[in-house]
């Protein structure tokens, strides 16, 4: 009777007190048939892993965890659950490339560690409970080979990157306050975003090929790689000035959100990518002389520039410059251009995306809070332009960096906003100073 009346009390004040109380444990059996959840959920000792025992982490550095008495009595349709990392059990994860229940390429099955059950979508169940634990193969005994349900894109590396299923490649798994839920997939959302890193444990049990099991910055893809910056022919490389190595590095990173080669949706206007006209507006200038190539800029705050190629229009322009959590992928490298077609202004230098050779510009004609984006080099939407102004910051060396548009002559800045770079009158401090991380 004792227990009853306290329960009954904390539900009461849970009600009725404005005071957020943090959430009771979800549990829906009080244990598992063990049979039969051996049965449902039996590890793939013969599966290839990209990261094993890892952590999940949200954008606001929490981890995604599993209570398997949350679920059934097999611990299938357990929710996925978000809290502090270390704080509970069920937060390791292993990330399987290949084995019984995944024969495609550039896939991945989130298993969890603990349970072996795999991250499920399915679009049929109620809204908050259609992104799921469930037995691996996508049946509840354990007897299931392969469901686009579990299959979530992947091409290496630590992230930040979506979880999109391939049974529904425009809804994204997405952080709703202490569980994990689904969505329409959003560019730039950093509730749709997630980084894989700093296992708990680092003795994941053997497989047959573990590719990483710790460290969401020392990321190796599967398949070889080359450094970006050695491969690039730069027409003069600027010598700088030696300076202590920052913890990102400029070796290219694998994952993050790939820049498309086929139509796909995009977020501005114009709905679907033209691949023909991304080309002609985004065209490489092989001839400019580069000062830094593939490098990540970090802003005052600490975090990094990242670019998103579908968070634009049609020709891939005025995509927002957002900022992520540095994690090194692709979408966080830049070239530094102080020389060659769209640069012809002594001791300046263009922002270009490594990644979709885009220029970061500034538009003060455009909306607040929208005038910092990504433009075609040279200010034309076709990709016909010389050189902008509105696309040339002052730079004479060195790691530091002060966008400070040419055209607004020193009197706008860009500055960090709350999840993507804005503009502001200029001020000399170091709250307008970005790094360059070599």
């Amino acid at each position: 009777m004792m227990k009853f009346l306290c329960a009954a009390s904390l539900v009461s004040l849970a009600v009725g007190s404005p005071v957020r109380l943090p959430s009771l444990p979800r549990r829906a059996v009080d244990q598992l048939d063990q049979a039969a959840f051996e049965e449902a959920q039996q590890p793939d000792t013969t599966a290839t892993k990209a990261f094993a025992g890892t952590l999940i982490k949200t954008a606001d550095n929490r981890c995604l965890f599993v209570d398997e008495l949350s679920g059934d009595f097999r611990a299938n349709l357990t929710p996925i659950q978000i809290a502090d990392c270390g704080s509970t059990k069920g937060q390791e994860w292993d990330i399987i490339t290949n084995g019984k229940h995944i024969d495609v390429a550039n896939s991945m099955l989130i298993v969890n560690t603990e349970t072996n059950a795999c991250v499920n979508f399915d679009p049929r169940r109620a809204a908050r409970n259609q992104a799921l634990l469930f037995s691996c193969g996508g049946r509840a005994d354990g007897g299931g080979d392969v469901t686009d349900s579990q299959l979530f894109p992947f091409n290496g590396g630590a992230g930040p990157l979506s979880f999109s299923p391939e049974n529904d490649s425009n809804t994204c798994l997405t952080v709703s306050e202490d569980i994990i839920d689904a969505a329409p997939c959003q560019a730039g959302d950093l509730r749709q975003l997630f980084t894989f890193g700093d296992a708990l444990s680092l003795d994941p049990e053997p497989t047959t090929t573990v590719v990483q099991t710790t460290s969401a910055r020392a990321t190796t893809s599967q398949e070889a790689t080359s450094t970006l910056s050695s491969q690039e022919a730069t027409t003069t490389t600027t010598s700088q000035e030696t300076t202590a190595t920052p913890a990102i590095t400029s070796s290219p990173a694998t994952g993050g959100i790939p820049n498309p080669t086929e139509a796909v949706p995009v977020s501005g206007a114009g709905d679907v990518l033209q691949p023909s006209a991304v080309a002609e507006a985004h065209e490489r200038d092989d001839s400019a002389t580069r000062a830094f190539s593939s490098v990540s800029i970090q802003a005052p705050d600490g975090r990094c520039l990242f670019i998103d190629p579908t968070a634009g229009d049609f020709r891939e322009n005025l995509i927002p410059v957002s900022l992520v959590r540095c994690a090194g992928t692709p979408n966080e490298k830049f070239d530094i251009i102080t020389a060659g077609e769209h640069n012809d202004a002594k001791d300046s230098a263009l922002i270009v995306s490594s990644l979709m050779n885009g220029c970061i510009s500034f538009d003060g004609r455009r909306d607040p809070g929208d005038t910092v984006t990504i433009f075609s080099c040279g200010g034309r939407a076709d990709g016909d332009g010389e050189t902008n102004s509105g696309q040339l910051v002052p730079f004479t060396g060195g790691k530091q960096l002060t966008l400070a548009p040419v055209s607004e002559q020193n009197a706008t800045c860009i500055v960090p906003g709350d999840d993507r770079l804005d503009s502001a009158p200029c001020a000399s401090d170091e709250l307008q100073i970005f790094k360059i991380l070599t």
